[in-house]
């Protein structure tokens, strides 16, 4: 491991799979009358200098998707301390060995661990045995005394890109590309075609899930299949734009994710799920010098670390507008998820009239009517 001035950084390169979904927790207080010298580390402020902030990245952050996202976020963190350390391992994977990586940041002198995939135990076991350091778990479960989670509510951008994907369709067939059969997962694929069907209920939507969430070969030959069986918009929540190239080479149009991904393919393009955790990372990091930091789950929301990407030139004007239409009113406070909504098995989910909260749609572990291939 090296590490090196202001900037160091920590280095590895391996694979990530998958990150299981664990059950939500409480919050922890610290007695009531407990002294300043009883507080946790992270309860006290920081001076910027003598700080150390550790990433722990799923993917590498040249995957051109999630986990280079999250790399944009540290940057945004030394730019604005730039007196401050950071330290990072890519391709944390989902074993025993995230459990060591976590154990060294904190060897390391790290006063905050940021997580920026879900690994559930593996990061659990090091923050309930580090009191004094702050730990933050992207697309986590856990709050605990020392422990938080964040995560986007996606599938606001998911359900407005939907309805784009409603419009434009010729053969009434979206095929969805997931890593996993998780709740992240469901959500995406869910809020989409809920978005397409609120402007044509007859679309359905086939989904091929490809156990990993960057594997460039795997996605292009699960896209492939999915035009082959007529599918001719691809979305999808991957980490990587190797769909897009498909829908590129077979005439499609694709919505992507993570990102901006218009240059792999302007004549497909339509849109993506754009993320941006900078904003989120920096407010972490000064609550931590300042003694503020609190242990808690977070989601960002539309339009403060979740959009829709910028429509692409194939996108007809009246099609951006009435989606556009949408992100105005959800803005404003609607939720476009109120019931009736069914499964893909016929069972009633949501009652009619009732809307879910977003804690609700982020333990999301079924799929609605008119998808298949997602269990």
């Amino acid at each position: 491991m090296t590490v090196s001035g202001p900037r160091g950084r920590l280095l590895t390169t391996r694979r990530g799979l998958l990150g299981m979904a664990g059950a939500a927790g409480s919050g922890l207080l610290l007695p009531r009358h407990a002294t300043a010298a009883d507080q946790p580390a992270w309860r006290r402020p920081l001076t910027e200098s003598d700080a150390v902030i550790a990433f722990g990245h799923t993917g590498p952050i040249t995957d051109g998707g999630w986990s280079m996202v999250h790399d944009r976020g540290v940057q945004a963190v030394r730019r604005a301390f730039p007196r401050l350390r950071t330290i990072y391992v890519e391709s944390v994977p989902y074993s025993a060995d995230a459990t060591r990586i976590f154990r060294q940041f904190v060897a390391e002198g790290a006063q905050m661990v940021f997580a920026t995939s879900e690994y559930g135990d593996f990061i659990k076991d090091v923050s309930d045995r580090a009191p004094d350091v702050a730990f933050m778990e992207c697309d986590g479960n856990n709050v605990t005394g020392n422990l938080g989670w964040y995560y986007v509510a996606h599938w606001y951008a998911s359900y407005i890109i939907g309805i784009a994907a409603g419009l434009m369709t010729r053969t009434g067939k979206l095929g969805f590309l997931g890593s996993f059969p998780i709740p992240s997962v469901y959500a995406s694929a869910n809020a989409t075609l809920l978005g397409a069907q609120s402007v044509n209920p007859s679309i359905t939507m086939q989904a091929i899930t490809i156990n990993a969430w960057f594997d460039p070969q795997a996605a292009t030959q699960a896209a492939t299949a999915l035009a082959d069986n007529g599918c001719d918009f691809l979305c999808g929540i991957m980490d990587e734009p190797a769909y897009l190239r498909v829908a590129v080479q077979r005439g499609l149009k694709a919505a992507m994710w993570n990102t901006g991904m218009l240059n792999y393919g302007p004549e497909a393009y339509v849109s993506s799920v754009s993320l941006d955790f900078n904003d989120f990372y920096v407010s972490q990091v000064r609550d931590l010098l300042a003694g503020t930091w609190q242990p808690q789950g977070r989601f960002l929301t539309l339009g403060h670390g979740v959009d829709r990407d910028a429509w692409g030139p194939s996108v007809p004007e009246a099609v951006a507008r009435q989606a556009d239409d949408m992100r105005t009113r959800i803005l404003a406070g609607y939720v476009p998820f109120t019931g009736p909504i069914h499964d893909n098995h016929g069972r009633l989910r949501v009652p009619a009239g009732v809307t879910p909260s977003d804690l609700d749609i982020y333990h999301s572990d079924w799929a609605v009517a008119g998808v298949s291939g997602l269990e």
